[in-house]
Order: structure tokens, then sequence, then C-alpha cells
């Protein structure tokens, strides 16, 4: 069922005019199922000169118009959800469950920005002067470049797309060549709703050569990025070279404050959710555990017992509640994180091993007693490793949640209305979930502060990162 994926440009589904292909691998039997077609520059040419078409095309839609054509879209994405999801389990390896969830919250922010794009409104200035109106007038940046990762290969793509389209823009998209046939799924769909030719282009290929040529490119006037923080750094400052907007959604480490006081069970139940969600391979998971001295034991006992219940396997089969990593650099990276880890103290409560046959899965495991100079504590795991520490008092958790160059999400929990209003005000991150998990919905900003990036793909302050805000000052003509 897994067919070779293809490039659209200008509304056509086509091979690379080079004919270079990349295999595509299933993470969880290390099998070739496909291959992707890989875009060289000349293909690029074509879809920058199709997104240069399609934005004059489609600016001129209404936002009336636009939200019909994009809810369409969300309503074929749920009709389609079974055969998108084996799709996006076979080449990435989450559940399929998990697969399901991805597609339906991905509808979900289709119509979410299609109905937004009926608000961008504009406001009126007072004028100085009788018979002159100050207006502000909500214009679409132009043609977006947009990178996405993946773990996430639907979701990502549809946070940067509709918010482009919700505004009027035209989009050239690259998602991840290990992860392509799901996302390419998004943009049929898209197709299949009534987008017209060159609004939407779908490239793959070398990720930093068709960066470093799309961000350069002067047709492009927005880029926007996901992944980690090294890569984001590198094309936030290409694309101030070349003066570009951009959205960065980087790395994270994120902090989970267990207090004293706290409802210990539903913190470790809701908190090992988010962590071992699609395998810890998420950048907004909760990493670093830092519970109260009072209840460390209480949550540890807690913890390790849902993470021992998890069981791994092939996202396909039934039952199956933690898959593989998503390719082998992860499996290598995380085993490197635990031995570094052991070597200098840590000690392992649970799970700990490396699959030793076929796929690239890794026990879910928890780490306690990890000093703060092991690289787990400092480096972003992405994966399913979690690393519990205590505290003392509110500025010992404190300085230990804000002490990373990383500020993209947190969590607290705690019954103290003082402790949830103090570590609001004082955690360094652009979100924050109090005793639940509140983060990701369309309708609420999603980005990071520090290291973790700029700007937002949630709320409506995600479409306004593809609007300029132009200023038009009218008198009335001299008779």
């Amino acid at each position: 069922m897994y067919n070779n994926v293809q490039l659209f440009i200008d509304g056509v589904w086509r091979d690379s005019l080079s004919g270079q292909t990349i295999a595509v691998i299933n993470p969880a039997t290390e099998e070739k199922i496909g291959h992707v077609a890989s875009a060289r520059k000349e293909d690029l040419d074509l879809a920058v000169a199709a997104a240069a078409k399609g934005f004059k095309i489609w600016r001129k839609f209404s936002p009336l118009d636009r939200s019909k054509i994009m809810r369409t879209a969300a309503d074929l994405l749920r009709q389609r959800i079974d055969r998108i999801a084996q799709l996006m389990t076979l080449e990435q390896g989450k559940p399929l469950a998990e697969a399901r969830i991805e597609l339906l919250a991905s509808a979900d922010v289709l119509d979410w920005c299609a109905e937004e794009s009926r608000r961008t409104y504009g406001r009126v200035i007072p004028a100085r002067s009788a018979g002159v109106y100050n207006l502000v007038v909500k214009e679409p940046v132009g043609p977006v470049a947009a990178f996405t990762p993946w773990n996430f290969p639907v979701s990502q793509a549809v946070r940067k797309l509709a918010a482009a389209l919700s505004a009027g823009c035209s989009v050239i998209i690259k998602p991840p060549e290990e992860t392509p046939a799901s996302p390419a799924e998004l943009i049929r769909a898209l197709a299949d709703a009534g987008l017209p030719a060159g609004v939407v282009n779908l490239v793959y290929g070398v990720p930093s050569e068709i960066s470093e040529y799309l961000i350069a490119h002067p047709v492009i006037r927005k880029i926007s990025f996901t992944g980690s923080t090294p890569v984001g750094k590198k094309l936030a400052s290409l694309a101030g070279t070349h003066m570009k907007r951009i959205t960065m959604e980087l790395g994270g480490h994120a902090p989970a404050i267990v207090f004293g006081d706290a409802d210990v069970k539903v913190a470790a139940t809701v908190l090992a959710a988010g962590k071992y969600r699609n395998a810890g391979q998420v950048c907004i998971a909760p990493t670093r555990f830092i519970v109260h001295e009072s209840v460390y034991d209480h949550f540890v006992e807690e913890f390790v017992g849902r993470t021992t219940a998890l069981k791994m396997g092939n996202g396909l089969h039934d039952g199956v509640t933690i898959g593989p990593l998503a390719n082998d650099r992860r499996q290598n990276a995380l085993g490197s994180f635990l031995d570094d880890a052991v070597q200098r103290g840590a000690k392992i409560k649970a799970g700990g091993k490396r699959q030793q046959n076929k796929g690239y899965f890794f026990e879910p495991t928890v780490l306690v007693d990890v000093p703060k100079d092991a690289r787990a504590l400092n480096e972003e795991p992405f994966g399913p490793l979690a690393l519990v520490s205590s505290f003392k008092d509110f500025d010992d958790a404190l300085s230990e949640a804000n002490r990373l160059p990383f500020g993209l999400a947190a969590y607290a929990y705690t019954r103290s209305v003082k402790n949830a209003t103090a570590v609001a005000a004082e955690i360094e991150s652009g979100m924050i979930s109090i005793n639940h998990q509140g983060l990701a919905f369309p309708e609420v900003p999603f980005g990071g502060v520090k290291d973790s990036g700029y700007g937002s793909e949630g709320g409506m302050e995600a479409v306004e990162a593809y609007l300029i805000g132009k200023f038009v000052s009218q008198g009335s003509p001299a008779d």
C-alpha cells in the first residue's frame, strides 16, 4: 500500500527532472518500503515560479472562499484517515492510534485557520486633520518556504500551511524525506479540495541544498522552520542575511515541577503520557522531572509503574502503546545519553535497553540521581528518556527549571494557587501547562523563547506571522 512519493509542483504530481530518489525505511522493521523523489535546482526553479504565480491568484481570493477550500480539505483528511494513518505508522513508527489522533488534530487546525482568515482585521487610526483617513490594511506577506520535521509529519506541516493559506500566501513546503507519504496526502487533500495550481508546492531532497536555495531566493518572502536549535540558528542567520521574515520552532528540554502539595498520582499519569507519546520524540515532551523531596519516592514509584506498563512494538500491531524511534540516529543518540548518565552515577529505575533485533526500538527509560553535568540533562534527548531529580524549595526548583538555554514548554503540578501563580510568572518558557495537559490546541499560541525559537504556530499569532500591516493615509482631493 506504500507507493513511491512524488513532488507536487504547479498542481501536478511528478518525479524530479533528474529522476533521483531517496529510500524510505520502516523504522519498526528496517525494511525499505518505497522511495521519494529528490528535487534539485531545476525542480526548485519550477516550484518557485509556480509559487509566484499561485500567490497572485490566491491573494485575490476572498477570505470566505479561502475558508471554504480549507474546510473541504479538513473534511477530506477525516474521510481518508484510515489509509493516511497506516502510511504514517509505516514510515514514522508511531502507533496507529497516535497517527489517527494526529490527523484529526490536523484537520482541526485547518478548520480553525480557515475561520481565522475571516478575522484578519485591520484598523482605523484617528487622523490629525479633517478629511483624512488613516487605515491599517492586512496583506499577505508573499510566497513562503516551509520546512517541517519527521516526528509529526502531518501536524507540523499543517500548522505552517494552514496559517499561510489563511493569510493568502502561497507555499513551497519541504517535509522530511524519512516520512514523505503522509504529508503528501495532506497536500493531496488540499489539491482535491480545489486549491488553485501553484498555491502549494511540495518538494523533497537534500535538506541543506533546498533550504539554502529557497531562503536566498528573491521570490520567497517568509521562512518557517521546525527542527533542532543548531539547524534553526543556521537558517535564521541565512534568512537575516536576506531580510526574510522567520518563524522558528526549535528544540526544547521541558521541565516538569511537581510540588509537595501536588496530586502525585495525577501528575505521574499525565506526565508519563506526555513523556512517552510518539516514543518521546516530541519537542514539548516533559523531560526533566523536578520533584519535591517530600513526594519524590511516591512520584518515582507511580511514574515507573506507568512506564513499565507500556507495550513496545510495531505500531501496526494491536495493543502497542509505544513504537520505535524514527531512525537509527535517534537510537544511537539515546544509547549515548544513557551510557554517559550511568557512567556519571545515574541509576536506571526502568528500561534502559536498546533493541538488539530488527527495528529502531529503545525501551522507555527512567533515570534517577542524574548529575547536572550529564549530557542528557543539558542536551535535548528527544526520546523515551525521563530524568527525575528532587528539590527542597521553590527557588531551588525554579533555578533548575530555568538553567538551560531552552524555553519552549514547561509543566507544574500543585494544589497551591500561590505556587501556580509564581511558577507561571517566573518560568522562562513560551508555554506552561499547570495541573493538566493544555498545550498545542489550534486556538492557543505555540512557540518558545531563548534557544527554543521565535514566533508562534498556534492561535491568532500564527496567522499574524504571514501578514503585513500596510498603513494607508488618504486625504480628500483638492477641489
